[in-house]
């Protein structure tokens, strides 16, 4: 068996027990979100940064013991370019668009796993999207054109790359290689995270709690496969090859750029040649939603409901592909596997996908309660609502 092979049948089981738990413990980043912003409750929401508290303390251990450089990773989350309107247009547009598509990309593919049709619509439409960001100008003319002269170099002011901990290291003085700065800083992140996840304020459930462990553990379990002793090899093997495979590098977890490469791998009657990483976890992702849906007797199939119903997932995933693209990952991409980074752009992105999905949640409420007011007034003050704008120029009543 090549290493290749052996590779993406660990990426296999990863993304298959992902699939499955995730099913199974209901884990939804859009639902965390609307649970918080609508009812209050921070349940699901703390799920979520169970998820990311974990991943930051896996990957710490694996860069401190030297067994991953988290520095070489394909995505950039740390390059030294701060492209700060990428992270917070992106993560917008992102957070907007999960909410009319009835959810991020993990949870698209535990939908299709459980038998929602429609979700197999959101992906081809979010991958031709990706596909459009990646392999066009698209990109190119529409957003990095104005994006790239406004987003500062870091390595300029003499800081190498984003990471807080780098940050922390130039702004102190102390060597970024000092156990103060690799093992110190994500720690006291990490216990400040699990000290507000564990607070009495919101009780999590056995499900939150197992949702969010191995959610956090796939993902630094992805890194651990990717970046460590038989990814290296991977990629170094890859290196010599004549036509080198299509992704190959130090990566985790990340679904809408491989929404796009599952449509190539697809089109090339499933040449083995484009089964990448990120199509592997995608899929198995899927197959383990599956099986859970099947034998809990879950399996539901699922088509729109109107033509209002098509055309706000239609608009939901033409949002999450290109911002999801955009901002370099989704809730998981950027969410748990840029955030497992400590990388400030990742961060940047977790806190605008939260909002531009709140926004969205806010004026659907609101639209359901003042049919006949304008976008502006809905938008407004929904703004309110999340302290944008003050409260003096409110003119709906809240709900």
């Amino acid at each position: 068996m090549d290493i290749t092979t052996t590779l993406l049948i660990y990426t296999s089981i990863l993304g298959f027990i992902l699939g499955y738990v995730v099913n199974k413990t209901n884990f939804c980043t859009m639902g965390a979100v609307s649970d918080l912003v609508n009812i209050g409750d921070s349940s699901r929401f703390k799920a979520w940064l169970l998820a990311i508290a974990t991943a930051i303390v896996g990957v710490t251990l694996l860069e401190y013991m030297s067994i991953v450089d988290i520095d070489e990773s394909r995505i950039p989350y740390r390059n030294s370019v701060f492209f700060w309107p990428r992270y917070i247009l992106g993560g917008i547009m992102f957070g907007i668009g999960m909410t009319l598509a009835s959810g991020c990309g993990n949870k698209i593919l535990i939908r299709i796993g459980g038998g929602n049709i429609k979700s197999i619509f959101v992906l081809i439409v979010a991958g031709l999207m990706a596909l459009l960001m990646t392999r066009t100008d698209f990109y190119g003319l529409l957003f990095h054109s104005w994006m790239n002269p406004i987003s500062p170099d870091l390595a300029k002011l003499g800081i190498s790359d984003q990471s807080i901990q780098t940050m922390f290291s130039s702004i102190t003085g102390i060597e970024s290689n000092n156990m103060i700065i690799t093992i110190l800083v994500p720690a006291i992140i990490s216990i400040l995270l699990l000290k507000y996840i564990f607070s009495s304020y919101s009780k999590l459930s056995s499900d939150n709690i197992l949702s969010g462990i191995v959610v956090g553990l796939v993902v630094t379990f992805a890194w651990l496969i990717s970046g460590g002793e038989l990814g290296q090899a991977w990629i170094e093997n890859n290196d010599f090859l004549d036509t080198p495979y299509p992704s190959v590098g130090v990566q985790s977890f990340t679904f809408i750029n491989p929404m796009g490469e599952l449509l190539i791998y697809s089109s090339s009657v499933f040449d083995s040649f484009y089964l990448t990483f990120g199509v592997t976890a995608l899929i198995s992702t899927v197959c383990g939603s599956f099986i859970y849906a099947l034998i809990s007797n879950n399996l539901r199939l699922e088509w729109f409901a109107n033509k209002h119903d098509f055309y706000r997932h239609l608009l939901g995933a033409v949002l999450i592909g290109i911002g999801g693209v955009l901002s370099l990952g989704c809730t998981i991409g950027q969410g748990v596997t840029g955030v497992s980074t400590l990388a400030l752009g990742s961060i940047i992105t977790l806190i605008s996908i939260i909002f531009g999905a709140s926004l969205m949640m806010k004026i659907e409420y609101y639209r359901a309660v003042y049919e006949d007011s304008s976008f502006f007034e809905l938008l407004k003050n929904s703004l309110i609502d999340l302290k944008v704008l003050p409260k003096k120029i409110r003119t709906l009543e809240k709900i």
